[in-house]
């Protein structure tokens, strides 16, 4: 019996003599499969070795669950100490994944960045398998009703004054429920938490310097709290950084703007509403040249490009276009994509299968 190793690997078993920068690639691989473990500080023959530098390699495990992989993971992956043989061994366990499919950021949701776990090593996903799981799962509409908050307690202070600033005479006994925000369980679900004053839920802008992403200038999230809220503070962000140039040289003086707002605003407000906030929040970045709006999840299940330019509107989250409907902030639906197209033209969309990139180039 002696003779039989305490740690094999296998399809649920990752053994690594040492921390590597592969760690981020393996735990997607877990969470798209099955899930499973990864210890460090054993040899793919067995043997302990221990590590060292214990602080040091937490840190880096933590930058990866926190910041390396899409969607969040902090539920699904955890660490901890071991000690055998004398020795220290870091253990990271990796819960099967919630949101069904995960990438390494810095790749997306490519082949290249949703590996799964197959056997004893980390397989790329194809395209079509990726498609599939989008279709399969995140074309449902219904799963923001179904998806339980990751907050238990929930309130609306913030929600029920904007209903009361615009005339509605709200019934507290009914108004979660007209709200659809408990799932069938009877517990708050993800569409409640966006709504709610307090969330988990970032929404972040970001200005970069340059016109690409190597240095960032300035990061502000605007999340956290009641997705009408985080609206308004965005939208009051991107006005301002809308400043008025006059060229006083020309009579009558000539005023212009770096972009046309009502396009920027009818895109962020399109972003909010047809994101598929199971996979992850959607993202403002702001260059030197331009302005991008992403969304993720791409367009509905049986939405063509050409319906989505002539402003046909197939909403992903039904419940949150009426709310956003009934605070006057989207005056129809299928109205932004015409304007933007208006003003830019369709080429400022880039449409593909798990999200939808718009590009507001600035006026020189």
């Amino acid at each position: 019996m002696n003779n039989i190793p305490k740690y094999s690997e296998s399809e649920t078993l990752e053994l690594k003599e040492k921390y590597s920068d592969t760690i981020c690639k393996e735990i997607v691989a877990f969470l798209n499969t099955m899930g499973g473990t990864i210890i460090i500080g054993v040899k793919d023959d067995e043997e302990i070795v221990g590590v060292d530098k214990i602080d040091e390699i937490f840190r880096k495990i933590s930058d990866v669950i926190t910041g390396q992989i899409e969607p969040n993971t902090q539920d699904e992956v955890s660490s901890e100490l071991r000690f055998e043989d004398g020795k220290v061994l870091i253990v990271i366990n990796i819960a099967k994944g919630m949101k069904h499919i995960y990438c390494q950021k810095k790749y997306g949701f490519s082949s290249i960045g949703c590996p799964i776990r197959v056997g004893t090593t980390c397989k790329e996903m194809t395209a079509e398998q990726i498609k599939i799981r989008y279709k399969s799962r995140f074309s449902d509409g219904e799963c923001m009703l179904k998806k339980k908050a990751s907050i238990a307690d929930l309130s609306f202070k913030e929600l029920k004054i904007n209903y009361s600033e615009k005339g509605y005479h709200l019934d507290d006994k009914n108004f979660e429920a007209n709200l659809n925000s408990r799932n069938s369980d009877g517990e708050y679900n993800l569409l409640a938490e966006l709504l709610a004053d307090r969330n988990n839920i970032p929404f972040i802008f970001v200005k970069f310097k340059g016109r690409d992403k190597s240095a960032i200038f300035e990061r502000s999230d605007y999340g956290y709290r009641c997705i009408l809220i985080s609206y308004e503070q965005v939208k009051n962000r991107l006005q301002a950084e809308n400043i008025c140039i006059s060229d006083t040289t020309v009579r009558p003086r000539r005023d212009t703007y770096p972009y046309d707002f009502d396009s920027v605003n009818e895109a962020v407000l399109n972003a909010l509403v047809h994101n598929d906030w199971m996979i992850t929040e959607p993202q403002i970045s702001m260059f030197e040249d331009r302005l991008e709006i992403l969304s993720h999840g791409g367009l509905r299940n049986g939405l063509t490009k050409k319906q989505f330019y002539d402003g046909i509107s197939k909403p992903r989250n039904v419940v949150l276009m009426r709310i956003f409907l009934n605070m006057g902030l989207v005056e129809h639906p299928g109205h932004g994509i015409p304007t933007i197209v208006k003003r830019y033209g369709e080429e400022v969309f880039e449409i593909e299968d798990n999200y939808i990139l718009c590009t507001i180039p600035f006026n020189r």
